[in-house]
């Protein structure tokens, strides 16, 4: 016996040595043990790669940044919509995506070289101590905010920071020519998604929303209920240049216009796995006239509420054929305070329709065929859109929809002119909000007097103002014939002095008298009207 003991004991000694050198090998401290004895041939080839760049290479390079670049070229390889979001992004996203922010409250301009207060959030941190709008902001602390190099994320990072924690602001106030400093406690300052809303007509509500946030239902239950309390039996619900956001907000919208157990949307994945959304019984807003409106620029989750009610023949969508995307994101953290949002499943409305275009050709192509529709006529005439037979379907009181490539909506509305479109871009970029930040810095006083119901009825935006903005235009090389547009750029310019004199409401309530859609809403809405005043007579009678 102990002869043999003698034999086995090297044969053992040995097999654990080598047993060790290859568990040595493969162990990352980081690894669960269930990790230890498996192989992966093609994630040992890259942690390799990025060892062999770490300690060999000759020159000292960040493989970070090499990192990044091979999970971005990963991802491209996938579909247009699974995104690499850097531990550097990842902080602006979360806070776009959650709805709020901790800071003091203030939106602002870099007016020459110092932060000019546009206007303060209600209620927020500023607006409680006595910030105003003009208003410069020169110190936060000890920290220097003026200077022409200061970049705007500086500043913003500045003005951050912990729930709570307090900050000293050394102000300016050019009105009283005086300098001042003030305390206040920074705090979560929330970023609207829902931008506006107002009372269309006496019965009809409206409700811009610009993107789904955690934060949107609740902003939107909130806008909702403001409505109905002033009468809303109708709605517009907004959702032009809406690029998306969380699945479930989308579908918890839905189910607000959607009697119960009427079906919402339905997911599936790689496996086949099917997972199918019903509304409830908890809508407010069921069996009333709904609008959706929609443009080539509404993607994902708001084309999950066109869809959703256009396949329950709920309500009615006006606009143009939507973005086209059906696919589903899931975030994946990877464990350096970066994140991978990867697609994990396809959406289908109702009636089984994949709204997704195609992106067989390459993410280039895939946003080519976007701009495509410029140069096809399909933002001019609903007879452009190219639709495949094989791709119809119907809903159940027999409307025909088409899937692929976007939702086409029941009422058509044409783009604008190149003109007119380049008067929207510059609303949109913020062109016209500057001119008058500038205005109102040469005397803010003179709008004192007015109320927000008096400016909406009574002022207007005069000629010598106007001209003043042609020049101002002119002198910064934009081109345009802006006297064929005067009165579209009128109503905006007021728009723009309400939004910075009132509050996005106001804003967006005066801008809608010149926009296309809400008119061809407003249209369409008078049959309903016709008929209701044809019961009331009936009745009479």
């Amino acid at each position: 016996m102990k002869n043999i003991k003698n034999y086995l004991w090297p044969t053992i000694i040995a097999l654990a040595l080598a047993l060790g050198i290859f568990i040595g090998g493969k162990l990352h401290f980081n690894d669960s043990p269930e990790k230890l004895f498996t192989t992966n041939s093609k994630k040992d080839k890259l942690n390799r790669l990025i060892d062999y760049i770490d300690y060999e290479y000759v020159d000292e390079i960040d493989t970070d940044s090499i990192v990044d670049v091979t999970v971005n070229n990963i991802l491209d390889k996938l579909d247009p919509h699974s995104v690499y979001i850097s531990k550097s992004e990842m902080s602006r996203v979360s806070e776009n995506m959650k709805g709020d922010f901790v800071g003091i409250g203030v939106s602002f301009y870099k007016y020459r070289d110092t932060i000019a207060v546009i206007r303060t959030i209600e209620n927020g941190p500023s607006f409680l101590k006595g910030i105003r709008p003009g208003d410069r902001i020169l110190m936060a602390g000890n920290d220097t905010l003026f200077g022409k190099r200061l970049p705007d994320d500086v500043i913003v990072d500045k003005l951050k920071g912990k729930e709570g924690t307090a900050v000293k602001l050394t102000v300016y106030r050019p009105k009283e020519n005086r300098r001042f400093q003030v305390t206040l406690k920074r705090d979560r300052i929330p970023i609207k998604s829902v931008e506006a809303h107002y009372m269309l007509t006496p019965e009809m509500g409206y409700i811009k929303v610009n993107r789904f946030a955690e934060s949107t239902f609740k902003e939107f239950k909130t806008a909702l209920r403001s409505l109905l309390r002033q009468g809303a039996r109708k709605l517009t619900l907004d959702l032009r240049d809406n690029p998306g956001g969380y699945l479930g907000i989308a579908e918890q919208m839905s189910d607000e216009f959607l009697g119960d157990g009427k079906l919402i949307l339905f997911t599936k994945n790689k496996k086949g796995k099917v997972d199918k959304t019903f509304a409830t019984d908890k809508g407010v807003f069921e069996d009333k006239p709904i609008y959706v409106l929609i443009n080539e620029r509404s993607a994902s989750a708001s084309e999950i509420i066109a869809g959703a009610l256009q396949d329950n023949d709920v309500g009615t969508i006006v606009g143009r054929r939507s973005f086209g995307k059906g696919l589903v994101q899931r975030e994946m953290e990877l464990g350096d305070g970066s994140a991978v949002r990867l697609t994990v499943s396809r959406y289908y409305t109702p009636t089984g329709r994949s709204i997704q275009k195609t992106y067989k050709n390459g993410n280039k192509d895939y946003y080519k065929k976007f701009t495509d529709r410029f140069h096809t006529g399909e933002l001019v005439s609903v007879d452009s859109i190219k639709v495949a037979d094989s791709l119809k379907f119907v809903t159940p009181k027999g409307k025909v929809v088409y899937g692929g490539g976007g939702i086409i909506p029941d009422a058509f509305v044409p783009i604008g002119s190149n003109q007119e479109e380049a008067v929207e871009s510059l609303e949109s970029l913020g062109f016209l909000s500057r001119f008058i930040f500038e205005h109102l810095e040469e005397d803010r006083g003179r709008y004192d007097h007015y109320g927000k119901t008096e400016f909406i009825k009574e002022f207007t935006i005069d000629d010598i103002l106007f001209e003043r903005f042609v020049d101002y235009s002119i002198a910064r090389n934009i081109k345009m014939d802006f006297y064929a547009y005067e009165g579209k750029i009128k109503l905006y310019l007021k728009a723009a002095l309400a939004e910075q004199l009132f509050s996005p409401n106001i804003y967006a309530k005066i801008k809608g008298e010149g926009d296309n859609m809400l008119q061809r809403v407003l249209e369409l809405d008078q049959p309903t009207i016709a008929r209701k005043e044809a019961e009331s007579i009936e009745s009479q009678n």
